[in-house]
Order: C-alpha cells, then sequence, then structure tokens
C-alpha cells in the first residue's frame, strides 16, 4: 500500500473532526439581526441555510468548506428586503418609458421626451417621473405643447407618485373623457373650461389602462433589470404591491426556471377575478414566491392633492383630496380577504384616508389579533387615531424616502400645525413595536442605503427619526415579518435562508453624511453570490 504524504494525513484526521458545508465566511463584522441583535466575525452555511454563526475560532474549528471568503473585516447584514415596491412596474418603466425623473422644468420634460421617441417605434409615447414642485412655476403643465411637439402620438405621461398624468387630447377621446364627464374617485384637471390633459387618481388609471399591454418578451426583459438593479444594491427579497394573475404567473415560472433568483411576495389586485384565483389556493408560500396580501387603495397622493385629508389644503383650499372608493367595496375586498386568511394592505396617505381605512379594518379585526393587516405609506395620521393601529394590531408600511424628499413641499400642502402629523414614524412603531420599510421604487429611488438615511437622519421632524438599529430591523426581520415570513428570512439564524449583503463601510457606527455613499460589495441569497 502507497503511504500518504504525512501533511495529507495529518489534514485527512483533522477534516474528519470537522463538519463539512458549502461556504464559511469569517474575519467579518457581522450583524446578526436576532432578538438580541448580537454580532459575530464568522458563520457556515449548508444547502442554502445558516447552520452555524459565531466567532472565526468557532466557527473554522468546526467546520470546513468547499469555498472560503475572508471578508477582510468588511461589515455584513441580513439581506435588505423592500417592503413596498413595485418590482414589475420598475422593469417596465426601465424598457418602455421615458426617464422624466429630476426634470428642472416642463420643457426639460420635453426635451427628454424628444430623444426617447427618437427610439420608439410605437405610435404611444410614454414617460414618468415628473414632478412640478421641482418647478420654478410648481403648477401642473397642460398638454398644449404635446401636440405641437408629437402631433401623431398618443401621449401619457405619470408623475412621479403614479396617482397623475398628463395625456394628449386624443387619449382623452380614446377613454371618452371630456370637460362634463365624473369619473368617481378621480379627477379631470380643467384649465379654462377645457380638460388641460391632467387625470388624477381613477381618471389616470383610466388612462394608463388604455396603453397597450407590454409583450412577455419584453416582460421577462424588464423582470430581469428589475432584479439586475436590485442585487446591485443589496435586495435579497421584495414585496410588490399590487400584481395580476398574469404576471405573478410569470414571476413564479421564471423562478421555478432559475432566471428569477429574487424573492417575491406579492401582493394581488383586488378584482374579483384575481383574488378568486388565487384565494381559492389559500395562502401560498414557496421558496421564492409569497402570496397571502391584497392591495387596495383608500386615497390619491400628496404631490398632486389626491391624498384625502380630513382639513383642506393648505395651498388649495377648495379640495380636500379623494376616497378613491365606495364602501361597498371596501367592505367585499375585505370580507373576501378575511375568510381566505389573506392580508389587507391599503394604501392611505392623507389623515383622511388612514381614518377611513383603520375603520374599516375594525369591522373585521374586533380587537387583539395577528393577521397583520397592513395600512402602506402610513403618511399623515390624526392624532387620535394612532391608538387604533395598536388597538386593532394594524402595522404601519412607511417608506421613510418620502418623507426627506416632500420635505420641501410638504408644509405647503399641510400648513404649520397639519404636517406635524405627517412622516411620525417613531409614533407608529410605538404602537406594536415594529413596522415595515420600504422604497415604493419606482417612486422613489431603488436603493435601501437611501431609505436607512432617510430613517435615521433626517433633518426635520427629528423627533420621529428612527434609531439605526430600528431602521436595519425595518428593511430586514420586521419587513420579513410583514409577510409571516420572519422564521425563515430578515436575520442571520441558524436555520433561516443564507440571503446577507457584504458593504464597503458599517451603515451602523459611520457618520450620518457618509451614509449615501456606502456601496454594496456582494450580494447573496440562499448562499449563492447573485453580485
Amino acid at each position: 500500500m502507497k503511504r500518504l504524504p504525512l501533511i495529507l494525513l495529518l489534514l485527512a484526521m483533522i477534516s474528519c473532526d470537522k463538519t463539512k458545508v458549502d461556504l464559511i465566511v469569517h474575519n467579518s463584522n457581522t450583524y446578526t439581526v436576532d432578538n438580541q441583535f448580537s454580532k459575530a466575525s464568522a458563520f457556515a452555511i449548508k444547502d442554502g441555510k445558516f447552520v452555524a454563526i459565531g466567532s472565526d475560532r468557532k466557527i473554522l474549528s468546526h467546520y470546513y468548506a468547499t469555498q472560503t471568503l475572508d471578508a477582510q473585516g468588511q461589515s455584513i447584514y441580513p439581506g435588505f428586503i423592500d417592503g413596498h415596491c413595485h418590482f414589475v412596474g420598475y422593469g417596465e418603466t426601465k424598457v418602455r418609458y421615458a426617464d422624466l425623473k429630476g426634470c428642472k422644468s416642463f420643457e426639460e420634460v420635453l426635451d427628454r421626451l424628444e430623444k426617447h421617441d427618437e427610439n420608439n417605434d410605437s405610435d404611444w409615447l410614454l414617460g414618468r417621473g415628473w414632478d412640478q414642485n421641482l418647478w420654478e412655476v410648481k403648477e401642473f403643465p397642460e398638454n398644449t405643447e404635446l401636440h405641437k411637439r408629437f402631433p401623431n402620438k398618443k401621449v401619457l405621461l405619470t408623475r412621479v407618485d403614479g396617482h397623475a398624468v398628463l395625456v394628449s387630447d386624443n387619449v382623452l377621446k380614446i377613454i371618452g373623457l371630456n370637460k362634463d364627464s365624473k369619473v368617481e374617485g378621480g379627477e379631470i384637471v380643467l384649465k379654462k373650461g377645457k380638460p388641460s390633459g391632467i387625470l388624477l387618481d381613477n381618471a389616470a388609471d383610466m388612462a394608463k389602462a388604455a396603453v397597450p399591454k407590454i409583450s412577455n418578451e419584453q416582460k421577462i426583459k424588464a423582470l430581469k433589470i428589475a432584479q439586475h438593479d436590485c442585487f446591485a444594491l443589496g435586495l435579497t427579497g421584495i414585496t410588490d404591491a399590487g400584481l395580476d394573475i398574469k404576471s405573478i404567473a410569470l414571476i413564479d415560472s421564471l423562478q421555478q426556471e432559475g432566471v428569477l433568483q429574487m424573492k417575491v411576495n406579492a401582493m394581488v389586485n383586488p378584482d374579483d377575478e384575481t383574488m378568486n384565483y388565487f384565494m381559492k389556493f389559500g395562502v401560498i408560500e414557496k421558496e421564492r414566491l409569497t402570496v397571502r396580501s391584497v392591495k387596495i387603495y383608500a386615497d390619491g397622493a400628496l404631490g398632486s392633492r389626491g391624498a384625502k385629508l380630513l382639513e383642506p389644503y393648505s395651498d388649495a383650499p377648495e379640495t380636500s383630496g379623494l376616497i378613491v372608493e365606495n364602501e361597498a367595496f371596501y367592505d367585499h375586498v375585505c370580507e373576501k380577504a378575511y375568510n381566505a386568511g389573506y392580508q389587507v394592505c391599503c394604501h392611505a396617505i392623507g389623515d383622511g384616508g388612514v381614518r377611513m381605512i383603520l375603520n374599516e379594518y375594525a369591522k373585521f379585526l374586533k380587537g387583539n389579533n395577528d393577521l397583520r393587516w397592513r395600512v402602506e405609506h402610513s403618511q399623515v395620521v390624526d392624532p387620535q387615531d394612532f391608538e387604533l393601529y395598536r388597538k386593532y394590531n394594524i402595522i404601519p408600511s412607511i417608506q421613510a424616502t418620502h418623507c426627506t424628499s416632500d420635505m420641501p413641499w410638504a408644509e405647503d400642502r399641510l400648513g404649520f400645525e397639519h404636517v406635524k402629523n405627517a412622516y411620525a414614524y417613531k409614533t407608529l412603531l410605538a404602537q406594536n413595536g415594529w413596522l415595515i420599510n420600504g422604497t415604493d421604487f419606482p417612486i422613489e429611488h431603488i436603493s435601501p442605503i437611501k431609505t436607512f438615511y432617510s430613517s435615521v437622519a433626517r433633518k426635520h421632524l427629528t423627533d420621529n427619526k428612527l434609531t439605526r438599529e430600528e431602521a436595519l430591523r425595518s428593511m430586514t426581520i420586521w419587513a420579513a415579518k410583514g409577510y409571516f415570513a420572519e422564521s425563515r428570512k430578515g436575520s442571520i439564524e441558524i436555520g433561516k435562508e443564507a440571503d446577507f449583503v457584504i458593504l464597503s463601510d458599517d451603515i451602523m457606527s459611520i457618520e450620518d453624511e457618509k451614509i449615501p455613499e456606502v456601496k454594496v460589495m456582494n450580494t447573496f441569497i440562499n448562499g449563492e453570490m447573485v453580485y
């Protein structure tokens, strides 16, 4: 028998005392985000899950791996989870729409459209992201210039919040709206007695519905783009706030094929066809896809004055916003969801919209429960309504970047006293001891680092900002808890899915102003590097 060299014999003896795993990460500054918010320097992964967490000495002395990663002291966190976004919509915007974000004037909007149209062979011209609050004259635009520059196009330009559109007259004609039309839960904005082309909320949705559907090939391309951008910014999971049957089915099939690795919690649209289709299966929980909630809307957005306020807008006293559906609709959806064991997740921005939906939820929740029905945004809340979150265990789902984006004009909309009731994250957190954080992309920037920064470093209304620990929990373990997934993901703990992100610096300790400069170095899902 041929004798093994001594070194190989010693290695064989040592490895016999160790457990083999797929990946060991060591020499790191790891925040586990467990109940104790403990830290570690190393962890081991096998079959896509964390199997051991501790010191370098503990992990390296008990395990050996196919791959070993020396983190060189860099900071590691659980994979970020966006608690409220529009993943599919983001990808479709990238594929089909002119990017109008950051335009400083309507003239710049038109110039960007012209450049986009050079490579656009459709008879529809689409754009998204304009915001009149960034312009010198902070008023809604009119569609007159659209006809001059794009006479043969059907033009639809979605405002940054998604709740208002500017359309050309030929689009108004297609959907049958004129100066005398009435749309429940929507508005046709007139200028000198004629439609200006601005449509709000349900009226805007009518125009969007007229746009030709994206092709399946384009949609797959859109989903790949959205996934790539999410991975590059440390997102390993997202909640898409409102999808139809075909979109969810496509995501599921692409996940099964391995084309999509992103973990998706899909809220279903509230039409009967979609609800009946999914609710007959009950809660759907696969490795990368969860379906257990329905998305509805109470009101519009603050920036376009569609959010329903208890008092008139300070800068437009003729309106207090809109409730977009009738009571029978909310009763119908809530009852179907309650009976199917589904969460209800309702967009509510104004204090009038928030109050309405809190009282609607109360009809079904009737006190202490663990159903985790959610109020998406919870942006302006009347002081007497905060206790309703606690009384009925209703969970606020916030988007901290809305606060910092809205700061330049929120007081104009709400008034000095009224704005004190807005973006009250600390007060909302106190009701149930946790909340969900997200970006609402593509309305805001997709980066969770910006979410973290806006949560902890906002310069106004500082009594309601979150601590760094609270902010990190809100975009990891609490975001997972927001759809009952906290036992599987959201923290670096034994038995959980091995989703984690390595950053260039430690967002828990560096100065506030340096947080936006932090870069994502690597993103892992189920122990596999995806970025």
